[in-house]
């Protein structure tokens, strides 16, 4: 296809032309924004391998109800209304890297900008939550901790 063809179709479908113009620039947006967010998001196996290497701090911002029913092990629960920087789980932290996890994505998410606002160098979210983790079958344990 050259030029001229691409120009003729794009004078022949405005609609469709508009459309892939229009999705192309959201995507990217998109990718401008996650570049510059300041967070990681990691895939369950990535957060396997963090965690396995030992000094990774996972916090679980589900509901205490949510959290005993089943979490990823080794995780530590804190509410997402009350988290934030000065948390006694994360305030000691700034150097280590620290995971957030939740149900849907939103609390991690806005944690983990406020996290990286406050000076946190090594900020991650578990991309999909707990329901990505499970779908990996990776086991979540239940109670307290």
């Amino acid at each position: 296809m050259n030029y001229e063809e691409l120009l003729a179709f794009a004078g022949r479908n405005p609609m469709l032309s508009m459309a892939l113009v229009g999705l192309t620039v959201a995507i990217i947006v998109t990718e401008v924004r996650r570049l510059f967010r300041g967070y990681t998001s990691l895939k369950p196996a990535e957060l396997t391998q963090l965690m396995n290497a030992g000094n990774a701090l996972v916090v679980d911002l589900s509901s205490s109800s949510d959290f005993e029913k089943g979490h990823i092990a080794g995780s530590r629960n804190a509410q997402p209304s009350q988290f934030g920087p000065e948390h006694k789980l994360v305030a000691n932290a700034k150097q280590r890297p620290v995971v957030l996890v939740c149900r849907t994505g939103n609390a991690s998410e806005t944690a983990a900008k406020a996290l990286k606002k406050a000076g946190f160098e090594q900020v991650n979210v578990l991309e999909g939550g707990i329901p990505s983790w499970q779908q990996a079958d990776l086991p979540l344990v239940k109670g307290r901790n």
